[in-house]
């Protein structure tokens, strides 16, 4: 009788690698709490992560609650389009609109994306990967350090891939404060950190009004495969510009984004399961996410380096690592990294123009690739 009860706790029947597993999102919960790594992710994956590593019980199955809120919200693509909606309404483009030039460091920071699409292309060819075109894009899209991005172009191009690239993404986009600043002082010298920049001029509301217009505009009649991302991130900027329905704006930046996000993170974790997260593509899915994380944070930074040539010494380099749209953390990882070289060096808002415009240009990377491949 013993022995039958025994067989059926935890102890006897959980394997190495989901005590493995567990271990590891343990882990992402204690990043979160006691170095204060972005909590309103880590803490919902590292909980998710525990729920799908427990044994005998298939929280993650078809009729488990994890995988329910995946099929209803990960696989039809409903919370990416949802979590970009609260962003746009969270979202201030006035530093950008400000000061546009920032716009050709968030496009620069994209350029992980495509130098991973490559990367995964060869690892397929050469090393035995399962890796065709449409899985090269959705693991290129994570180095836009985007995570609704890159689950609404991988459940179009590699649903089978959705898991481990949304683990990466998320991962990777909650460890900002923790990659980021070594490769923004490997690409800059402690000169090039020290440059204080000048004053933003004042955006009008027109300005702000007429911006989310014209954009989804442009999108609508230039790339229309991207429309629904910078569609639902135009509208929720929309709601906050306009001044008049301050009630729907409040709503999308607090309770909606808070309910979406705490059930994506969920569900982002319920793919750390041992028998999911412990395979070679999986591996190879957060070796190439990395690869692409810091070659976008050092594009951007780069061409900050050029721009701060150009303007002669006007433009701190440092803000083309926010290009990789990790909206707001990698603006204030920027801010962080400033004050340190010099005490009196604000970057955050004039980092938010290269960030907010890296949100923009990862949704039109997507749609690129999406138009590309889709068919």
């Amino acid at each position: 009788m013993l022995d039958k009860l025994y067989s059926f706790t935890g102890i006897a029947t959980m394997t190495p690698g989901q005590a493995l597993m567990t271990c590891v999102s343990l882990l992402l919960i204690w990043l979160a709490v006691k170095r204060g790594f972005e909590p309103l992710l880590l803490i919902p994956i590292g909980f998710g992560g525990v729920l799908a590593n427990i044994p005998i019980v298939d929280i993650t199955g078809p009729t488990g609650i994890l995988g329910v809120l995946y099929s209803a919200g990960l696989e039809t693509g409903l919370f990416p389009l949802l979590i970009f909606l609260g962003i746009g309404a969270m979202t201030d483009f006035g530093p950008m609109i400000a000061n546009p030039i920032t716009i050709l460091m968030g496009a620069a920071a994209q350029m992980g994306i495509f130098v991973t699409f490559v990367g995964a292309i060869v690892l397929g060819e050469y090393f035995g990967f399962d890796f065709g075109l449409k899985e090269a894009a959705s693991i290129g899209i994570i180095g836009g350090a985007d995570g609704p991005t890159a689950i609404f172009l991988t459940t179009r191009l590699a649903p089978d891939l959705l898991g481990a690239i949304a683990v990466a993404a998320y991962s990777y986009m909650a460890l900002v404060p923790l990659i980021q600043p070594p490769i923004m002082r490997l690409c800059t010298t402690v000169a090039e950190r020290r440059v204080v920049m000048s004053q933003l001029r004042e955006v009008s509301q027109t300005e702000k009004v007429l911006f989310p217009l014209l954009t989804l505009g442009l999108c609508i009649l230039l790339l229309p495969d991207a429309t629904p991302l910078v569609g639902m991130l135009m509208f929720g900027n929309l709601l906050r510009e306009t001044g008049v329905v301050e009630r729907l704006s409040s709503t999308a930046q607090n309770e909606m984004i808070n309910i979406v996000t705490m059930l994506l993170g969920l569900t982002v974790g319920s793919k750390l399961s041992a028998d999911r997260f412990l395979q070679k593509e999986t591996l190879g899915i957060l070796a190439l996410g990395l690869f692409a994380f810091s070659v976008g944070t050092a594009s951007g930074v780069l061409l900050g380096r050029v721009m701060n040539w150009i303007s002669r010494g006007r433009i701190n380099p440092l803000i083309g690592a926010a290009g990789v749209s990790a909206v707001p953390m990698a603006a204030r990882v920027v801010n962080k990294v400033g004050l340190e070289a010099n005490p009196d060096n604000y970057l955050l808002m004039h980092a938010m123009g290269p960030n907010v415009s890296g949100v923009i240009g990862s949704a039109v990377a997507a749609g690129i690739l999406l138009a590309a491949l889709g068919g």
